[in-house]
């Protein structure tokens, strides 16, 4: 059994009781120490209190493990923890129902890519908002989901909404 997928089945419980989900795991060699990156998310997001508070689960852990063994980790290691990234793939339902709102490109076993905005997500298939029409994938017809980076530029304010205050002073 690897080191990663060792841990991973110690950490998933803890993890899963402190309230996350541990969405990676991964170990790899870093000159003479090792580098454990865990990637956990949870719903309404993770916050960097909730890294904070992760962190010392894991921290504390990885510690009775390494004890436990010496040579899981080698020397040393370093702790990254982290929450997932837009670019990260949606394969649970979880990460679809996470992205609701926003908009996706799924690409389908069989047919071209679909793009549209999630509108609903359970656990057997996601709804996606194509040109103003629903459209429901079952999660056993596509292969992966990906969140499209929208970069919307703010709307410029009218020249009606910038006012003086009362007494003619800008501070």
């Amino acid at each position: 059994m690897t080191a990663s997928s060792h841990l991973t089945e110690v950490l998933t419980p803890l993890v899963a009781a402190a309230g996350y989900d541990l969405e990676d795991l991964r170990v790899s060699a870093a000159g003479k120490r090792s580098v454990v990156r865990v990637v956990v998310d949870k719903d309404g997001g993770v916050t960097l209190d909730d890294v904070a508070d992760i962190s010392r689960v894991v921290s504390d852990a990885l510690d009775v493990e390494d004890e436990a063994d010496p040579t899981l980790l080698g020397t040393s290691y370093v702790l990254e923890v982290s929450s997932p990234g837009v670019d990260r793939p949606l394969t649970q339902p979880r990460h679809w129902r996470r992205n609701a709102g926003r908009l996706v490109t799924a690409t389908l076993r069989e047919g071209a890519p679909v793009t549209g905005r999630i509108s609903a997500a359970d656990d057997d298939a996601v709804t996606l908002d194509v040109a103003g029409a629903p459209r429901v994938l079952p999660y056993a017809d596509v292969v992966k989901g990906l969140v499209q980076v929208e970069l919307i530029r703010a709307a410029e304010p009218d020249a009606d909404d910038l006012t003086d205050d009362e007494d003619g002073d800008d501070a």
